[in-house]
């Protein structure tokens, strides 16, 4: 199964994609493809998230976009139907972690605790999420874990900025960020596509 980092290549940014509806998806995705973006997350947060899902893989067909927020096996199961191309989970439990590993699909499982680490590792996971980043001990804790578990990586979410994505991004066991800075509510309302496209081209 293809690992994370390898799907998003030189990517380091995973940005997140938050809508009511799927017109306004695909149009934010458009404006992250024009910063050369090719890997989004959609995360599964109202009803027509799923829809934004398939509609950003018709439109985008180059995009990879994967589903987040998936916390059970109904959760995964509409992410599958959608089309989505990897999974990302806020958690992980013995019971999510086999429904995952029986999917098919490549997974970014989220862990929060050293419990959670070794459990992902268990099921043979080596690149995680880490969520919510900011409230789970954030850099310091990450650079904690990494003489523990000096074969895993990370993507830490939640609470990561344009104030602070640089400092994660230089430790050597983080392969990528993931963020909602680049997509305001503000700019999403006001159909400000261009904001978006040059808040992801600021991200270096």
């Amino acid at each position: 199964m293809n690992s994370i980092s390898s799907i998003m290549g030189e990517q380091k940014l995973l940005p997140i994609i938050q809508v009511n509806n799927a017109d306004d998806g695909v149009d934010i995705a458009k404006a992250m493809y024009e910063a050369n973006l090719r890997t989004v997350e959609v995360v599964l947060r109202s009803e027509k998230s799923a829809e934004a899902i398939t509609a950003i893989k018709a439109a985008l067909p180059e995009m990879i976009v994967s589903a987040g927020t998936i916390i059970d096996e109904a959760s995964l199961k509409i992410a599958k139907d959608a089309g989505a191309d990897f999974i990302v989970t806020p958690a992980v439990t013995e019971r999510l972690l086999k429904a995952l590993t029986a999917s098919g699909l490549p997974v970014l499982p989220g862990v929060s605790t050293v419990a959670d680490i070794i459990l992902a590792r268990e099921h043979g996971f080596r690149e995680m999420k880490l969520f919510p980043a900011s409230l789970s001990g954030g850099a310091a804790f990450l650079k904690a874990v990494g003489g523990l578990f000096k074969d895993t990586r990370f993507c830490p979410t939640g609470g990561v900025s344009e104030s602070n994505y640089k400092d994660y991004l230089s430790m050597s066991n983080i392969f990528a960020v993931g963020g909602t800075w680049v997509a305001k509510p503000e700019w999403v309302e006001a159909k400000n596509w261009q904001a978006i496209t040059d808040a992801c081209l600021d991200v270096k």
